[in-house]
């Protein structure tokens, strides 16, 4: 069972925020600025900036692969399963720990008001949220909107009034002293590089979406889009704040100051009654944590049913429920983060935790790089990382460097997780799995053989994720044509197609022939009963073409399975031609074809279609489509006799040919329209919907 596709840019936006606000703004500041004094502001800034490596990598992967497991299932991918345990068990014991700190920040910020503990209010809140959870993520999703635009207003207001009272003089005691950032540096280079690292966990949860790309609906804009917005808002309110935090208090004071947004808040709101400053500075830092480990619990969950899909985990791990989500996984990341509450203490968490997503983030960086050398035909993201490889490159030195500005301990504890997962591969992962990553597929040339598996299951994910709002299929259905045939050996038909399309593309038939008849790795992905689909790419086409040959009694076709040969009865065949300067859209098309196919009673129904138009139909008859005559004394009587130019339609629909006395055309601006004209229109399903209730719900009414 599939995740179920609910979370919009908003919700990306609110999971990703949601995920960094918490102890970045409200606890680490004072223990940061222990090491490079004022300087701390520039190390907030150097940390939002070295992550940006890290978020153009993860959304281009993401929107390749919008899978559940993040860090995880990339490494698995491009690395193979080895560093995929490694990675997923490393990175969900760091989420883990982050989210276990998230909800102790909601007990301790509670007990200024209430006298309650600490560490029993953690595990009530790692109960709600884990249920929340279960129950779906648009739930979970529309509690942490909530928690985030509640966050955004307060933090924003702190740094308004902040910044008045610095700069305007209204405070005397609140100003701006250059002798306050003196030394600026307290710790050198070394202090300030330290500190970066140190505060880096603050933006960790900017890639932390990753994990739920498999329950974003349109993952190739609201992925990027959403980290981007998230990082620009987060580093702006990161580094205002602290500013704030530093003129306001002093660093003498800051670096001995646990709760240094509450610190500040009282020298702030001054027109405000006593104490309500504060009190709304308190409520922020609830909101800030609870939707830090909400979100951690949302997105930390997908690990084990991503690793319990690929059996690096018990598969009872992948197991998702009637509400859509994985309720073992829930449970297991509910437990783990209680007993982590329960036992271990807050010191150390955060230095750990981002080292060893440092050790992360250079993997994946690294597995960007392994990607696109694979040349795996269907890698097909999105959103391409910019100045690639260098973008990569710079991130993967940058975090080294940090890793080892971190001290000895972390990296200690970041060998020692990397050793048990190893063992845990060794022991109980390398008996059961057989896959292999992409880099097999880049190093293929030095002796190490490919996993063709890898390209089909790209594919798969291809055929998920659909086409994309510039790809010209439904036009290249309208001009395709369709053969109807009784008999032929399948060799001279693939021939006498090749030789009609080339005639059409005045190309060469044989060499046509000879593509349509190679076999690749792709082609696993593309069995249907029945269907076969063939195809080419032919350098510099105008547009893609489309041939489809109907036999009823069936053509024998020759298959190869396991180095066996056979041959299968096919009764519908798809000869597709696209530019080879364009090869992932072929990819995308030929999905398209493939879900088609998959429909049920797909082959009764093409039959059933006597004439090539009602063909075309069928093939376009979705969301997206509508077909209506033009009819004197109706709705669509309006527009008989003027010009399509003439005719208001919403923009995102284009009429793609017209069926006029038995004949079907591809209109033009100034085509006239006439009565008893069938007009197909394709185009974005809410303005299809418009038009069939203007044009055929009113009329039936």
């Amino acid at each position: 069972m599939k995740l179920k596709k609910e979370l919009g840019l908003f919700d990306v936006f609110a999971v990703s925020t949601g995920a960094m606000f918490s102890s970045g703004f409200f606890l680490l500041p004072g223990l940061a600025a222990q090491h490079t004094g004022p300087s701390v502001i520039l190390a907030y800034f150097l940390a939002g900036l070295l992550i940006m490596p890290a978020m153009f990598s993860v959304a281009e992967i993401s929107t390749a692969l919008p899978r559940s497991g993040g860090a995880y299932f990339f490494l698995d991918r491009s690395l193979g399963p080895m560093m995929g345990t490694i990675g997923g068990i490393g990175t969900y014991i760091a989420l883990l720990l982050k989210t276990a700190f998230a909800l102790v920040g909601i007990g301790a910020y509670a007990s200024i008001f209430w006298d309650i503990s600490i560490k029993k209010t953690a595990v009530i809140f790692a109960v709600i949220f884990a249920v929340l959870n279960i129950f779906g993520a648009r739930k979970s999703s529309g509690i942490q909107k909530v928690f985030v635009v509640g966050l955004l207003i307060v933090l924003g207001a702190f740094i308004a009034d902040g910044f008045w009272n610095i700069f305007s003089g209204t405070h005397p005691s609140v100003r701006f002293d250059k002798g306050g950032y003196d030394p600026f540096f307290t710790g050198g280079i070394s202090g300030l590089l330290f500190t970066t690292g140190f505060v880096f966990i603050s933006y960790l949860g900017l890639t932390q979406i990753a994990s739920v790309a498999e329950e974003i609906k349109n993952p190739e804009r609201n992925i990027p889009l959403g980290m981007a917005l998230s990082l620009l808002v987060t580093g702006l309110i990161y580094v205002l704040g602290v500013f704030v935090m530093v003129t306001v208090i002093g660093n003498e004071a800051l670096v001995e100051d646990l709760s240094p947004a509450a610190t500040a808040v009282e020298q702030l709101f001054v027109w405000l009654p006593p104490k309500t400053g504060l009190y709304i500075i308190v409520i922020a830092a609830l909101f800030a944590f609870a939707s830090t480990g909400n979100a951690g619990m949302l997105a930390t969950s997908r690990y084990p049913l991503a690793m319990g899909r690929d059996k690096l985990f018990s598969e009872k791990f992948s197991i998702i429920s009637r509400w859509g989500t994985p309720v073992p996984a829930i449970l297991l990341t509910a437990g783990l983060i209680v007993c982590f509450i329960v036992v271990l203490t807050e010191e150390g968490i955060v230095k750990l935790a981002s080292t060893f997503q440092l050790f992360i983030f250079m993997a994946i960086n690294f597995s960007v790089i392994v990607f696109r050398n694979s040349k795996i035909a269907s890698y097909d993201p999105g959103y391409h990382s910019p100045l690639y490889p260098w973008m990569q490159i710079f991130g993967i030195l940058s975090s080294l460097a940090l890793i080892f500005y971190m001290g000895w301990g972390a990296l200690a504890f970041t060998l020692i997780i990397i050793f048990l997962s190893y063992l845990w591969y060794v022991f109980f992962v390398r008996s059961k799995v057989k896959r292999e990553g992409a880099i097999y597929h880049w190093f293929a040339l030095l002796g190490k053989h490919q996993h063709d598996e890898l390209e089909n299951e790209f594919m798969m994910i291809l055929r998920e994720k659909g086409l994309r709002q510039d790809d010209s299929f439904n036009q290249t259905v309208v001009r395709s044509k369709t053969h109807f045939i009784d008999n032929a050996a399948f060799e001279d038909l693939v021939q006498d197609v090749a030789n009609s399309i080339a005639l059409e593309l005045n190309v060469d038939g044989n060499d046509l022939n000879e593509e349509f008849l190679k076999t690749t790795p792709i082609d696993p992905a593309l069995v249907i009963p029945e269907v076969s689909l063939l195809y080419a790419k032919i350098p510099d086409i105008i547009h893609p073409v489309l041939h489809i040959v109907l036999c009823e009694a069936g053509i024998d076709k020759p298959v190869e399975k396991h180095g066996a040969f056979s041959r299968e009865k096919i009764k519908i065949f798809f000869f597709l031609v696209n530019d080879e300067n364009h090869p992932k859209q072929q990819l995308r098309m030929l999905s398209s074809i493939i879900n088609i196919a998959e429909r049920d009673h797909f082959i009764k129904d093409i039959f059933s279609s006597k004439t090539e138009r009602k063909i075309i139909e069928y093939l376009l008859h979705d969301k997206r489509y509508i077909s209506f005559p033009l009819k004197k004394n109706e709705p669509s009587g309006t527009l008989i006799n003027k010009k399509l130019m003439e005719v208001k339609l919403p923009q995102d629909v284009l009429v793609v040919f017209i069926d006029r006395e038995n004949a079907s055309f591809a209109p033009k601006g100034n085509t006239v329209l006439l009565e008893n004209d069938v007009l197909t229109i394709v185009g974005e399903p809410g303005s299809i919907n418009k038009l069939y209730d203007q044009f055929i719900l009113s009329e039936l009414g």
